[in-house]
């Protein structure tokens, strides 16, 4: 009789995780939240316009926008206490469940006293719902795959609200179907997550950045959040209203929203690119002048012109947009590694001041200048920016080349609420990052 072979032992090598795996895991997020912001992106146009279109005040519909950030900044801030309490998926059921009656509510509730209270509830529970995404899609990507997929959640955020600005053109916005569509889109938005197998993430807790500290470590990038706050804050909530007045017709002002979404788009890699290899502050002034220039253009229009609206619309977005990440980058230029997130949270609480400041001193300015006061305000914002940021450049040399973060990596921590909920998330690469730094100290030392 044969003896039987011994069996051999072979050591196991740990599984390879790729980024189809960090894909897999994640998709059912990834699929709720593509429909959730698509509602977003569909109510933030529509209600502007309905307001406008029940002859609401020019200051009533700032106050839309106030509402709004306000809402966000308070969301930021106590959403950790809920995701505590209640976990990830029954924090997101509640939150969109919530957020998916404010389109209702404004459709019947036709009062613009109420309607920032209603904003001012959709930005805390959309606050909330993004800490929920950005904190549960951190967690369960590898350090070596999180900026890949960082980067698609980015696209899909900025595809998906343009999506649903288009969608605008599909109804009437003086009826009850597009509110109703908008209500839809965020219920869905819970099917995938309910039904997911993926485990929940652990909660995640916050710590109040100190903003004294934030501005003295980089006046730039501090200005810079404050002042993208102000403009694009305002644009947010006016900027459909911009629009109609201007004469275009629904499909017009969806088009409009959508191109300046579109041309912040194309610019952000080139000119983070560029700020990778030159003084970042120059691309800041750069970027910051372009939209300015576009804004001024923009409030001498006449009536009616179209086609060079959705021009200087794109070139508003193209200097407008990749302005926040830029400002992040750039005070990331000067915070130890280890800081690096808590430098994102407080910069995205200062935006988020800006944003709810800004469409109200807009709205004022309206009684002066009339349709053109969006835009004269944003150009002359981003006007006194440029100046104090070649100011500063006189006042302080470039950062280190070794210092200098990575912009891709600034871009997708700035793109994410997650941010400001963590107490510090210390990658392997700022890891590296730091014994780098040290290293180099050293042997300058000796």
């Amino acid at each position: 009789m044969a003896n039987k072979p011994t069996p051999v032992s072979i050591e196991q090598s740990p599984p390879v995780t790729t980024l189809g795996n960090s894909l897999t895991g994640v998709a059912a997020l990834l699929l709720s939240t593509a429909v959730l912001l698509m509602g977003n992106g569909l109510q933030g146009t529509l209600i502007p316009i309905r307001g406008n279109i029940e002859n609401f005040q020019y200051f009533e519909l700032g106050l839309l926008g106030t509402g709004y950030f306000c809402g966000f900044i308070f969301g930021c801030v106590t959403g950790p206490l809920l995701l505590r309490r209640g976990g990830h998926i029954r924090t997101f059921m509640a939150m969109a469940s919530m957020a998916s009656v404010m389109p209702l509510l404004h459709s019947v509730v036709l009062e613009p006293l109420i309607w920032p209270l209603f904003r001012a509830l959709t930005g805390y529970c959309f606050a909330v719902l993004y800490i929920v995404i950005e904190s549960w899609l951190n967690e369960k990507t590898t350090n070596e795959h999180r900026g890949a997929v960082f980067s698609i959640y980015t696209v899909i955020n900025l595809t998906v609200i343009t999506m649903g600005q288009m969608m605008i053109s599909i109804g009437d916005p003086a009826l009850f179907g597009l509110f109703a569509l908008a209500s839809i889109l965020v219920s869905l938005a819970t099917i995938p997550i309910a039904f997911t197998t993926a485990s929940a993430p652990v909660s995640p807790s916050f710590a109040m950045p100190n903003l004294i500290e934030l501005y003295r470590n980089s006046p730039v990038g501090f200005a810079g959040c404050l002042t993208v706050g102000l403009a694009n804050g305002a644009f947010w909530t006016l900027g459909p209203i911009f629009a109609q007045k201007q004469g275009l017709d629904v499909a017009g002002i969806g088009l409009f929203m959508s191109v300046v979404v579109i041309g912040g788009a194309i610019a952000q890699w080139p000119l983070g690119m560029a700020s990778d290899r030159i003084d970042r502050r120059f691309v800041i002034a750069t970027s910051a002048m372009i939209a300015s220039v576009a804004s001024i253009l923009m409030a001498m229009l006449p009536s009616g012109a179209e086609i060079p609206m959705l021009a200087l619309g794109a070139c508003f977005g193209a200097g407008a947009f990749p302005l926040y990440s830029l400002a992040v980058a750039h005070a990331n230029d000067h915070a130890a590694p280890t800081e690096m997130v808590k430098v994102s949270s407080g910069l995205l609480l200062v935006y988020g001041g800006g944003a709810a400041i800004g469409p109200l001193i807009s709205s004022l300015l309206e009684g002066i200048v009339n349709n053109a006061a969006l835009f004269i305000f944003a150009g002359a914002v981003y006007l006194v920016f440029v100046v104090f940021v070649i100011w500063r450049m006189r006042r302080r040399a470039p950062a280190n080349d070794e210092d200098r973060v990575d912009f891709n990596d600034s871009m997708i921590s700035a793109q994410t609420v997650s941010q400001v909920v963590t107490d510090s998330i210390v990658t392997e690469a700022e890891i590296a990052s730091t014994e780098a730094r040290d290293d180099d100290s050293t042997e300058r030392e000796r």
